[in-house]
């Protein structure tokens, strides 16, 4: 559950940035929560985030590689497995030092900075036209804004660079969604059916929640609809070249009556690779 108690989009500036603070404050809070659960990688990023994101990516050896909101540096660590040289961020500091702790014993080496990607001028102090390839997990409905980040990534990366990310998927996994289980009679006895209910999209609002049982603080979600995300891009000079919908494939089923596992036509996650136009002056 949710609750809508976040500034609306006439906020001031000094709202924004108690807003970012606060967001900030709630992962430190959860940060070693969240480390110890996922480890490597839950379930759900290995079967449908972390494939995805590989095939968009196609991150080779050698290359420069910028992680966005890194948490505990399980996705940099798999990047500096394919060779790369990886850059690794987030605004939680206790992420970060799980983040190296975790590292070090596995020989990988990855630059993990603490780094706030609400703040345009601190992302462009990692360095112009560095880094071949940038990559977001699962993070912007995080982020109390994800402009400063879109208008960072095209002078990030180098004019061939590629910039991918993830994201739970606006138009069925948000605040809005309902999972749906019916029990029907059938010829050979009761079957059940699964589905989603979508009761708002383009106007979820913003609020608090948990995602897990036993999570410490619950955290600021940012819904936007797709239209809102790809523009952000757009009008920063990006260009989309390439899409991706995973879901769990047809049989995967789960024991829990409502869950993802139960829906192979509804794709829970939404990614994306954008690259530089160099056509946009700001």
């Amino acid at each position: 559950m949710s609750e809508s108690n976040l500034p609306t989009s006439t906020e001031t500036d000094d709202q924004r940035r108690q807003l970012v603070q606060q967001t900030r404050e709630v992962w430190e809070q959860n940060a070693a929560f969240w480390d110890e659960r996922l480890g490597e990688g839950d379930e759900f990023q290995k079967r449908l985030v972390i494939p995805t994101v590989e095939g968009l990516l196609a991150p080779g050896p050698g290359e420069r590689i910028l992680e966005i909101a890194c948490g505990n540096g399980s996705f940099a660590r798999r990047l500096a497995g394919h060779g790369a040289e990886v850059v690794a961020t987030d605004y939680s500091e206790t992420f970060i030092a799980r983040a190296r702790k975790r590292t070090q014993p596995t020989g990988r080496r990855v630059d993990f900075r603490v780094v706030d990607a609400t703040d345009e001028r601190a992302l462009l102090e990692l360095g112009t036209r560095e880094f071949d390839a940038a990559v977001c997990n699962m993070s912007l409905s995080d982020m109390a804004s994800i402009e400063p980040l879109f208008w960072a990534i095209p002078r990030l990366l180098k004019t061939s660079g590629r910039f991918v990310f993830t994201i739970m998927h606006p138009c069925f996994n948000h605040g809005g969604s309902r999972f749906v289980a019916e029990e029907e009679s059938c010829n050979d006895g009761l079957r059940t059916r699964h589905a989603l209910r979508v009761d708002n999209y383009l106007d979820v609002p913003d609020g608090r929640g948990v995602t897990a049982e036993g999570q410490p603080a619950s955290h600021f979600t940012f819904h936007r609809p797709l239209s809102e995300i790809l523009n952000a891009a757009f009008n920063a000079g990006l260009v989309l070249d390439g899409v991706a919908e995973p879901a769990y494939p047809d049989g995967s089923g789960s024991t829990h009556m409502l869950s993802w596992g139960n829906l192979p036509n509804i794709p829970p996650v939404f990614a994306a690779r954008f690259r530089p136009s160099g056509s946009v002056v700001r």
